[in-house]
């Protein structure tokens, strides 16, 4: 594959930056008047729904079904338990913070190859990158300006996101290890359908608040947009630039959660915040490529998932 990006490439780059940057806002509107399990099984079952036809069509899911275990598994550490702890943590912080902490994924994914044997990991460039990331992760949760009305509560809703993170960083792993040979689409289609219907009975069991008009086009938004359409469009960019390029746009989306926490929901930029956020960033980008614009292929699949 050539080295040079095309134009084509730059947009979907582009694209995937806003449609994976988006999802804090949406669901920080969503939980006003959703449960998280409801969101859950809002989001999922819309994104089933618009992809099931085009999987179908494509001949995905029948490879996805005959290895339905790992197919589950996937789902469950990829959409069922991050979906729902994003969804209860911003009940407690800002969108903003949210997105930022998820962007700590490449630091997990790097600690998961590292037990895995990947000596590369420990190359000095990609050392300082997970001490930064460290660092600049211990900043932004105990530096000054975080204003949150519960201390304990903001401090179980960190811990809620950050394993989130833990979790979309081992998801590439069982895809590279036991869905190598099956068709992404089935095992995305297959995999938000199952979650959407185990999410659903919890969900009618859950209390909700009477839908307002924001919170509902929130939860399609965040189904059309943030699911359905954002994997079609992280499968067209995979197609672009091959696996180890596609997900760089990952260390865009915390600027665009950011920036709409501050513009739409007036959320305020802490000085922690302000201090802590280009220090995640640097390091998670120093630890996931080891400073280069044009990391090698992993040789054991150790990307990081972009999914919020």
């Amino acid at each position: 594959m050539s080295q040079a990006v095309s134009g084509r490439a730059w947009i979907l780059y582009a694209v995937m930056a806003v449609l994976w940057g988006m999802p804090y806002l949406f669901i920080k509107e969503a939980v006003d008047s959703f449960s998280p399990a409801g969101v859950v099984a809002g989001r999922t079952l819309i994104g089933a729904a618009v992809l099931l036809p085009i999987a179908w069509h494509r001949g995905a899911l029948r490879p996805a079904l005959r290895v339905w275990p790992w197919v589950l598994a996937f789902g469950a550490i990829e959409m069922a338990g991050p979906f729902f702890l994003l969804s209860h943590a911003e009940q407690t912080l800002p969108s903003g913070l949210t997105g930022l902490l998820v962007a700590t994924v490449p630091l997990f994914a790097a600690g998961i190859a590292l037990t895995r044997g990947d000596r590369a990991v420990l190359s000095p460039v990609r050392a300082v990158g997970l001490l930064l990331g460290f660092a600049g992760l211990v900043v932004v949760v105990a530096g000054p300006g975080l204003a949150v009305a519960d201390p304990g509560a903001a401090l179980l809703a960190i811990g809620e996101v950050l394993l989130t993170a833990l979790m979309y960083a081992i998801a590439p792993f069982i895809i590279a290890t036991k869905l190598a040979g099956v068709p992404a689409l089935g095992s995305i289609t297959l995999s938000l359908l199952a979650v959407g219907l185990a999410y659903l009975p919890l969900a009618l069991l859950t209390p909700q608040e009477i839908p307002t008009v924001r919170s509902s086009v929130s939860l399609v938004a965040l189904g059309l947009l943030c699911t359905a359409l954002a994997f079609l469009g992280f499968f067209a960019l995979i197609g672009e630039v091959g696996p180890a390029r596609a997900p760089l746009f990952t260390y865009i989306n915390p600027i665009v959660a950011i920036v709409l926490g501050i513009l739409l929901l007036g959320e305020e930029l802490s000085a922690g915040l302000l201090i802590g956020f280009p220090l995640v960033i640097l390091g998670c980008w120093l630890a996931a490529t080891g400073g280069r614009l044009r990391p090698p292929a992993p040789p054991s699949g150790n990307g990081a998932s972009a999914v919020s």
